[in-house]
């Protein structure tokens, strides 16, 4: 697959969240590499659910061809009765971190196989196996599941095994295990990494923001392919207010086109500069 780079793309900006085959995007960490190469970024985030296992082979690509890798992970997260997604970023310890998302993947597999039970119940000939075939080792998600759907003639695509089966009130629904906001944060900062708030969109808002910035949340993902220009204008003008870290990225499970292409948030290199700094200032204040 070759992935044609956005239009107007400037070099030397980045793109801060990213996914491979280490969780649920179509291309290895590798060739995700490779497209950043030819879509001329300066960086990259690699951050797969729940899993760091797709960064070292990320960041021995990235040496070869010139494109800096930060290593990141996307965590889910619980607010009350909702979902925050929160991207570590920048982590240098990855023992605390590790070990905590060895059990999420637990967790996941478990999730999954319950999922599979209930499709089978409605008279969905869906396998453990085949689910686990889609993930091919990486962490297991939903979207596995919705391609082995597929390949079983279940539904024609992702949209209608979501729509009809795998979203939250669907018949075939099963929530997470829950890892508490406080509790996400507290692990960002334990790999020695930042936490951002990922593609917090109209939810973001001043009543919202102001609990996690006393949690220690440290940035905010301004730019991502579902915000719109008025979110962003928003999102912009909250990080400032409270002083927070910017970020963005396009969260690329690998289409070749379409609104969530590689590179198409267009994050400028000084946003990654800023992240730099917090956290060379952040280690030099607990070394």
């Amino acid at each position: 697959m070759t992935t044609p780079p956005p239009a107007s793309l400037q070099a030397g900006e980045v793109d801060l969240h990213m996914h491979s085959t280490a969780s649920d995007g179509s291309l290895s960490p590798a060739q995700v590499v490779a497209a950043a190469a030819r879509a001329k970024l300066s960086a990259i985030a690699l951050t797969d659910h729940d899993t760091m296992a797709g960064v070292d082979e990320a960041i021995e690509a990235g040496n070869a061809a010139g494109i800096r890798v930060v290593r990141g992970v996307e965590l889910s997260a619980h607010d009350g009765p909702g979902e925050i997604h929160v991207l570590a970023l920048h982590v240098s310890r990855r023992g605390p971190i590790d070990a905590s998302l060895a059990v999420f993947r637990g967790s996941r597999e478990l999730r999954a196989r319950s999922i599979v039970e209930l499709l089978n119940q409605l008279g969905i000939a869906v396998t453990v196996d085949s689910v686990m075939a889609e993930a091919a080792g990486g962490a297991v998600g939903r979207p596995h599941i919705a391609r082995a759907m597929i390949k079983a003639g279940a539904v024609r695509d992702l949209r209608e095994a979501f729509d009809k089966y795998l979203a939250a009130g669907r018949p075939a629904y099963v929530p997470k295990e829950r890892l508490e906001i406080r509790d996400a944060i507290a692990l960002a900062h334990a790999a020695g990494a930042i936490a951002i708030w990922a593609h917090p969109g109209y939810e973001c808002r001043r009543e919202k923001l102001e609990p996690l910035v006393d949690m220690g949340i440290d940035g905010v993902e301004i730019r991502h392919p579902s915000h719109s220009s008025e979110d962003i204008k928003r999102l912009t003008a909250l990080t400032e207010f409270f002083g927070l870290l910017p970020s963005g990225g396009s969260d690329w499970h690998g289409a070749p086109e379409g609104p969530r292409c590689i590179g198409c948030m267009h994050v400028p290199q000084e946003w990654l500069d800023r992240q730099d700094a917090a956290v060379a200032k952040r280690l030099a204040e607990v070394a």
